[in-house]
């Protein structure tokens, strides 16, 4: 089963900016633990992380769903310039209530200079059909929750020109 869940909003920026900041600044900023998910705490072999086909080991802290460390591995699958992004979060190391892969999609569409629609949008794959009740109910709240959380990280970094990681 394949639950989507999309949020969107506007980001007073430029496009650079609005497009890059999610995939190439420091991911610790981004995504900084909600609920059951951890902090991410920082990642390895990303060496060409930003390019389609890249990957990195992502590392989080210990939480109750997780037991800290190494968490799983992210992959670039589409990047088209200013547009569009599309990854894919895989390997969990923990249980991830019969989820075994995310696909992530960042959209952003320049309305009128330094003003951005951001539309962001995840696909969450399970296939333990006993948790597919649990699974749509876990992406249409918390999942959404979580997302609206790192639309804002990624807002305030953006706005205060978080230095790129990668290019």
């Amino acid at each position: 089963m394949i639950t989507k869940t999309t949020i969107s909003t506007i980001y007073e920026c430029s496009l650079e900016r609005a497009f890059k900041t999610p995939m190439l600044c420091d991911v610790s900023k981004v995504h900084t633990g909600f609920g059951l998910m951890p902090k991410v705490t920082h990642t390895t072999d990303d060496e060409n992380w930003g390019k389609p086909g890249s990957s990195k080991k992502v590392y989080a802290e210990k939480s109750f769903s997780q037991k800290g460390g190494f968490a799983s591995i992210d992959n670039i699958l589409e990047r088209d310039e200013n547009k569009y992004w599309k990854i894919q979060v895989d390997n969990f190391q923990s249980w991830m209530l019969g989820f075994y892969k995310f696909v992530g999609e960042w959209k952003t569409t320049e309305i009128e200079p330094n003003n951005v629609l951001v539309e962001y949008t995840y696909s969450l794959h399970s296939d333990k059909p006993l948790f597919y009740p649990l699974n749509w109910l876990f992406a249409k709240t918390f999942w959404k929750a979580y997302m609206k959380r790192v639309l804002e990280n990624v807002r305030q970094m953006a706005y205060n020109n978080e230095p790129y990681k990668y290019e």
